[in-house]
């Protein structure tokens, strides 16, 4: 599928100004910073397998597209929503259980990379792109 791969963390645009309209503190933001994520992703169907590893932690997620989840960020934060598929591209909606504010993803493949747009609410500030590794 489109998204199978090992993905590393290219570049990101804005990634700390997002992390603040989120309330993600000053001091997580910066470890977040320097967080060297690398993804591995596999779909078999409707579920997809994604295998994180970063400097803070090495977990696996297990999702079916369109079946609510929860999912914890390195700092421990709890998100719960979805992932669906909508042409090429991979959309989450998600809700922090602890304030309710809400976060958009959409992933897709452009020019061989995963790139990566996250939107709080109305506004969208980071984009990351990752490139394939061995």
């Amino acid at each position: 599928m489109a998204f199978d791969g090992n993905w590393k963390v290219e570049r990101s645009e804005n990634y700390d100004k997002f992390m603040e309209k989120m309330g993600v503190n000053i001091l997580k933001r910066k470890l977040a910073a320097r967080d060297n994520l690398k993804l591995t992703i596999t779909q078999e169907g409707n579920t997809f397998t994604v295998k994180e590893s970063s400097t803070f932690r090495n977990i696996e997620v297990v999702f079916e597209l369109g079946v609510a989840f929860n999912y914890n960020l390195a700092d421990g934060t709890e998100l719960s929503g979805t992932w669906t598929l909508e042409g090429n591209k991979l959309i989450g909606k998600f809700k922090r259980t602890d304030n309710g504010k809400e976060l958009n993803t959409v992933r897709e493949i452009i020019g061989g990379e995963l790139v990566q747009v996250s939107c709080k609410i109305y506004s969208c500030f980071p984009k990351a792109k990752m490139t394939t590794y061995q």
